[in-house]
């Protein structure tokens, strides 16, 4: 490949996905979502094969998802991108409400959709699910949160499941998290990393200090 980078000028945004069997919820970050059709609406979303959450929607059928907001805490972004359902409960401290049988968020969402499968395409290490809309409602009219902005204002990385992840690389004066991708910068702090107390915690997945390591 010539050029790589040349993928992040694509324009994609930030949604919570969430789905349910049973008594089990689970949610994960995307930003990999696609309208297909406008008339009996249709939409893409595309999930690693090795997402918890993957393998529920597979059984499920369904899906929602939550469109994120510019002013989302990035606590919410670091639970549902760089952890997993199979082991925590990402539902626990954030206010939900179920439709259709699906947990949407309330808070810092524009709005959200929510699905029946009626495909599944199989692309390499990921899943493109295709999903006919059921329902869909539209909450505010506050800012939707794109990719561009999650990285370049808010600082945050890809997880190694995304679609659009790529290493970082290596520069002087920067700290990067072993659990998310996160690069802590020297430059851009008030306070240099090795000056940080030592229950300084990921702003993105909470690791702890001792978890980072220098570029």
């Amino acid at each position: 490949m010539e050029d790589i980078k040349i993928l992040h000028d694509i324009s994609y945004g930030m949604y919570v996905l969430t789905t349910s069997l049973k008594d089990k919820k689970a949610g994960c970050i995307i930003n990999t979502l696609s309208q297909i059709t406008s008339e009996n609406p249709t939409i893409s979303i595309s999930v690693n094969k090795n997402n918890y959450t993957n393998g529920i929607i597979r059984e499920s059928r369904k899906f929602a998802v939550s469109i994120i907001t510019e002013e989302a805490d990035i606590n919410l972004i670091g639970t549902f991108g760089y952890k997993t359902s199979k082991e925590v409960d990402k539902f626990e401290n954030v206010n939900y409400s179920i439709c259709e049988d699906m947990p949407v968020i309330n808070d810092y969402f524009c709005g959200y959709i929510i699905c029946d499968v009626i495909n599944i395409v199989e692309c390499e290490t990921h899943d493109i699910f295709i999903g006919r809309v059921k329902t869909m409602k539209k909450l505010n009219n506050d800012k939707p949160m794109t990719y561009k902005y999650y990285h370049e204002v808010l600082k945050g990385s890809s997880p190694k499941n995304a679609p659009t992840y790529q290493e970082a690389a290596p520069s002087e004066g920067k700290y990067r998290c072993k659990v998310c991708g996160y690069i802590y910068d020297n430059s851009k702090e008030k306070i240099k990393f090795e000056d940080l107390p030592d229950d300084y915690k990921c702003m993105i997945c909470g690791a702890g200090k001792e978890m980072f390591e220098k570029l």
